[in-house]
């Protein structure tokens, strides 16, 4: 592709927003992008459904959750506090114990993707802190979710933490979503 044909998007600034600029190279196809963030996403995305049709197919197939998708699934369930990431109860919802774990672990990644310098896992100590649950129950859950892909056990050093896998949060929000029906 010549520079005559590099794609453009400029868009003028009519608020306060920074403007995003991208430049993509893939084998001969250059193209950049600048504008909004929104609009240059838009442009990105069209542009390399277009260009590389193999990923439009795997993008039908992968499944990643942003720190805003997280926030936007979860904001009525957690919150990041002064104490750290926790479980927002409402006497009104009645959570089992997997979900509460999963939650928890939710809200560290939301802490970690959000505010930078927080640790996206959580040690068994931290977990039993924040949930309150009894420790063999916690222990027990946290087996239970490692052991149906939706938790993540790491070792490293002389500390196990656990951490939310994708596979987790997409459970943890269907059934949270199943609840709310």
């Amino acid at each position: 592709m010549s520079a005559d044909n590099m794609v453009q998007n400029e868009r003028a600034s009519v608020n306060s927003t920074p403007s995003l600029s991208v430049s993509i190279a893939f084998g001969e196809i250059r193209a950049e992008f600048s504008g909004d963030p929104q609009t240059v996403l838009q442009s990105v995305n069209s542009f390399l459904a277009k260009e590389i049709p193999d990923i439009s197919l795997a993008k039908r197939l992968s499944i990643n959750f942003s720190a805003k998708e997280l926030v936007d699934l979860f904001q009525r369930y957690v919150k990041i506090t002064p104490e750290g990431p926790r479980v927002w109860s409402n006497p009104e919802r009645k959570y089992s114990d997997k979900e509460v774990v999963a939650l928890q672990l939710v809200a560290q990644k939301i802490a970690a993707e959000t505010l930078g310098g927080v640790p996206s896992s959580a040690t068994l100590g931290t977990l039993q802190e924040a949930t309150a649950l009894n420790p063999k129950s916690l222990s027990s859950r946290l087996s239970e979710l490692a052991k149906s892909g939706h938790v993540i056990r790491e070792a490293s050093g002389d500390a196990t933490t656990f951490r939310i896998t994708t596979q987790g949060i997409d459970w943890l929000a269907a059934a949270l979503a199943k609840k709310s029906q």
